[in-house]
């Protein structure tokens, strides 16, 4: 089947223009309402209920999970099966914010007496100012539209983003009012790339034991390097008797002896090493060690916990095997 490219694309970008026109919209009749709003949430001892029907409920449950994701305990509950046992999920320690374009669904519109006789207060985003939800809400927030962006002005388009950018305001209103961080955000998404570089430290993939290259300051030379060439780091750290880091010895260490026509068979690991070595804490986060290694230019460095003692090794080929590179 055959198109019109230009007036496939014509017909995209009046999408775009009325949603971006439903949203400016949107932002301009923001007001203390939803101010409102976030004192009811932070004063709310329960969990924040999200609920809507057809396309406003998948708006729901994404705004659920935006609140979820940024410090405001939060869950979606489908207006049908509330009806039929789901409401149980609801107490009245709660807060309810009920999504509606019309205000005037059924299957939401027929719970609000038994929300609300539960003492749960109702935060209603809603087209609908005088709606069955907007009269039954302590606060409303006005979604509402002058068109859709479907040509036949029938798919919900702009009042669904219209839905969807308030959900996404309150929820950061409320990040800010909780001071929310990042390392908050990292703890609610651990399998993701954020998760990992805040919450991985360096003791938790470092090499340990005898994975670690390292030689007393006395090692010979050739000591030195079997040690490098079986640890495969390219690199040892020289140490005294009581394990403190007096310094390293690396490849690139080697190759400038070499490039000056220095003897190196009599010298001892204390006399080609340089000192102070690059060391990392091994409690710190294991994007800190990057950060080390990309300022200094260097793949390699070594952690020490207390006293300044080694107790690790980390390169960014393990860096990159935790994926916090």
């Amino acid at each position: 089947m055959s198109i019109d490219a230009s007036r496939a694309l014509a017909m995209a970008q009046d999408c775009l223009d009325t949603e971006i026109a439903a949203l400016q919209r949107v932002k301009s009749r923001l007001s203390s309402s939803l101010v409102q709003a976030v004192e009811l949430i932070l004063n709310t001892p329960g969990r924040v209920v999200v609920t809507g029907m057809g396309k406003s409920g998948h708006v729901a449950r994404k705004i659920a999970a935006t609140l979820a994701s940024t410090g405001t305990a939060a869950m979606f509950v489908h207006p049908a099966e509330a009806s039929h046992g789901d409401l149980g999920m609801i107490t009245g320690q709660d807060l309810v914010v009920g999504i509606s374009n019309s205000g005037e669904v059924n299957e939401l519109t027929v719970l609000l007496p038994l929300v609300k006789r539960l003492g749960v207060k109702l935060v209603a985003i809603t087209g609908g100012a005088q709606s069955s939800l907007a009269q039954m809400a302590d606060v409303v927030l006005d979604s509402s539209v002058e068109r859709e962006a479907c040509p036949l002005n029938l798919a919900p388009t702009a009042s669904t983003t219209a839905q969807m950018a308030l959900g996404d305001a309150l929820a950061m209103a409320l990040l800010d009012a909780r001071g929310f961080q990042a390392e908050d955000f990292a703890r609610s998404h651990p399998g993701g790339a954020l998760g990992r570089k805040l919450l991985t430290h360096v003791k938790d993939i470092m090499r340990r034991g005898h994975d670690v290259p390292r030689v007393l300051a006395t090692a010979s030379f050739d000591d030195l390097m079997a040690e490098m060439s079986a640890k495969g780091m390219g690199a040892s750290a020289v140490t005294d008797e009581a394990g403190q880091v007096l310094g390293i010895f690396t490849d690139g260490d080697l190759r400038r002896l070499i490039s000056h026509g220095m003897g190196l068979r009599g010298l001892t690991a204390q006399e080609v090493m340089h000192s102070p070595a690059r060391t990392i804490d091994e409690n710190a986060l294991a994007a800190e060690a990057a950060e080390l290694m990309e300022r200094h230019r260097i793949t390699g460095v070594l952690v020490v916990g207390a006293g300044n003692r080694l107790t690790g090794a980390l390169n960014s080929h393990d860096l990159m095997h935790a994926k916090v590179i």
